[in-house]
């Protein structure tokens, strides 16, 4: 490997890292949630005002968002959630 192979390998795990553990974070606020909205509408909506806090623009936002949710198919391959065979 090249030292930046190495350096991208690095970036992508300290991404996954990151993301599991936002991830977790978000599944325990879901158990303890007192409203009657998803927590994951509130998390999100937190989330993209935060990036764009952070000098993310609305399109780069928009089209990273757009493009994962396209993706999630895949991903689940046919599961709504984790665990789930069948799909909805």
């Amino acid at each position: 490997m090249t030292e930046e192979s190495d350096k991208l390998t690095e970036w992508s795990w300290a991404c996954s890292d990151l993301a599991w553990e936002y991830s977790y974070a978000c599944k325990k606020l879901r158990e303890t949630n007192p409203n009657e909205f998803p927590a994951i509408r509130s998390i999100a909506i937190d989330l993209i005002s935060e990036l764009w806090d952070r000098g993310f623009s609305v399109s780069e936002i928009n089209s990273a968002f757009s493009y994962a949710l396209s993706d999630l198919p895949r991903y689940a391959a046919g599961e709504d959630r984790r665990g789930d065979k069948g799909g909805p």
